[in-house]
């Protein structure tokens, strides 16, 4: 089924307005900045008519929106009234947010005289943590080019569409910088043999087949795997049944070059055979590749 409504919120200066931008080129009527007591109003007059497939909307819903603690209440309402909405949350590392307001020189909505501007940057994420929690969709932006989240925004607009009611993201990254804002799953696996410090393996990757070869023959990263997949198992039609459409599970070692690309890459081959939409994501490759 398609999605009749897109509500894009998050924190300030951590990609919304290309997200919204994105959704109007593929065909949704986008309105920003939008007050959130008016989206009954929107959902009854527009989307439940006969026609409403004609009239998808995208809305952008944060802080600077009036009434958006209201926005639960008609996120539970519009399901009962059988209109389908999907509410994408994107986010990004607090400094790298601040970084993003000094170079633009934009001002944050919530700085004033008493609050500067990193002081505004936590207290957002306070400030819309119900709603982060709601999100059907959360996107760490911090390491994201703007056409990078583009393609993650048509991505998700286009395997939403599938007939696979939960879309998988393998995503491998490196504990140094950070485990990913929108993980679902966390798997560390750093106890397995660091094939950084193998002679002819510290240039190469997860994706090049001698790491591959040299991680097979160990009994430990078989036994680590086994478990990962058999907990997957279990619990990814656990999300399914709680109507979860976009699951992230983070696969973490020390750099994100060897170990949990191995790792993310062998679980995403395992699931494709029981998913339709199975995607793998390397936060920290861009450097190596």
């Amino acid at each position: 089924m398609s999605t009749d409504l897109f509500i894009i919120s998050g924190r300030s200066g951590s990609g919304k307005t290309t997200a919204l931008k994105t959704l109007e080129d593929n065909g949704y009527k986008c309105l920003d900045n939008f007050p959130v007591n008016l989206l009954e109003m929107l959902i009854e007059q527009n989307l439940k008519r006969s026609d409403s497939k004609s009239n998808a909307y995208a809305v952008c819903a944060d802080s600077r929106s009036e009434s958006i603690e209201l926005l639960p209440e008609v996120l539970e309402a519009s399901s009962e009234q059988g209109v389908d909405v999907t509410l994408i949350y994107l986010d990004a590392q607090s400094p790298t947010l601040v970084k993003r307001f000094s170079e633009t020189r934009r001002k944050h909505p919530l700085t004033s005289p008493e609050i500067d501007l990193r002081e505004a940057v936590n207290l957002e994420a306070k400030y819309l943590e119900s709603i982060a929690e709601l999100a059907d969709l959360t996107i760490d932006t911090t390491s994201l080019t703007s056409r990078d989240l583009e393609a993650q925004i048509r991505e998700f607009i286009t395997s939403s569409k599938e007939s696979s009611p939960i879309n998988l993201v393998f995503r491998s990254f490196g504990f140094k910088r950070g485990v990913p804002i929108d993980a679902d799953f966390v798997f560390d696996v750093r106890c397995l043999s660091n094939p950084r410090w193998e002679k002819g393996l510290e240039a190469l990757t997860g994706l090049d087949d001698e790491t591959k070869k040299y991680l097979d023959g160990l009994p430990m990263v078989n036994d680590l795997y086994n478990d990962i997949r058999l907990f997957l198992s279990k619990w990814i039609p656990e999300c399914e049944k709680n109507s979860k459409i976009y699951l992230t599970l983070a696969i973490g070692c020390t750099g994100g070059q060897h170990r949990s690309v191995y790792m993310a890459e062998r679980l995403a081959k395992f699931f494709r055979e029981s998913y339709a939409v199975v995607q793998v994501r390397h936060r920290e490759l861009k450097e190596f590749l």
